[in-house]
């Protein structure tokens, strides 16, 4: 699949707008997206309800794809029960899904990273950034959690320069990638440049999940401004492993 426009179903527990504004600007356009919100409550994103709430919410939709936007849902619940939902998202909806934490999981393995650096924005509480260590940990990644307090606490008054030169100043020496965690973060924008200024890969949640698609759905773009984990031929990536 290489042409014409892509539509995509996103679940997600978060108010705050992320993916449905990203996955269209790093693609010309060539991803549209439909949004089913669960309500606030992490682990309820995930249950039954929430899923078939998301099927009213997707009806009429040709979707390609579906995807569950959160990455503290994932630290929450774990890359197991990540996996699970994962996989009761395909057979739902008969297409392949993926979710914030497991792309971003894959995506640093494709790379053979290691050490990476979370980068979590200043409305996540504290909790999430000792689950957010535990989460990579437990799949052994040597990861440290940096919580970008000086930038603001509402998403959207976040701006690009900002982000880049925060990270700049902040990013660990040892660290071989960082990883923008909150798919309302919008930081897809700053991944360039920062990847030019620090040497390291970058890697955004929403990033991610567009690689994920990409991968999942065999779509080869060509696709520049957004970091080199766009520049990866889907083809070359093994789709499974987002589930792995």
């Amino acid at each position: 699949m290489t042409t014409g426009q892509l539509t995509v179903g996103i679940v997600t527990p978060h108010e705050a707008p992320g993916p449905e504004i990203e996955l269209p600007a790093m693609t010309n356009g060539r991803i549209a997206t439909v949004v089913s919100r669960t309500g606030p409550e992490l682990r309820a994103s995930t249950t039954a309800a929430a899923i078939d709430g998301a099927a009213a919410s997707f009806a009429g939709h040709d979707l390609v794809a579906v995807v569950h936007a959160s990455t503290t849902t994932a630290y929450v619940i774990g890359h197991d029960e990540e996996a699970a939902l994962v996989e009761r998202l395909s057979q739902r909806f008969q297409v392949p899904a993926v979710a914030s934490c497991a792309t971003v999981v894959a995506a640093l393995r494709a790379y053979g990273i290691e050490r990476v650096q979370l980068v979590h924005p200043p409305w996540f509480v504290d909790a999430f950034d000792e689950l957010g260590a535990a989460y990579f940990r437990g799949l052994g990644f040597d990861a440290v959690v940096t919580k970008a307090v000086t930038l603001p606490d509402d998403p959207a008054r976040v701006e690009r320069q900002h982000v880049v030169d925060w990270v700049e100043q902040h990013v660990a020496d040892r660290v071989e990638a960082i990883f923008f965690a909150g798919n309302g973060f919008r930081t897809a924008d700053a991944v360039e440049e920062l990847e030019r200024r620090t040497g390291r890969l970058v890697v955004s949640a929403n990033q991610a999940l567009l690689w994920g698609i990409l991968c999942a759905t065999r779509t080869t773009w060509d696709l520049t401004g957004h970091g080199r984990l766009l520049h990866t031929s889907p083809q070359t990536n093994d789709s499974n492993q987002l589930q792995s």
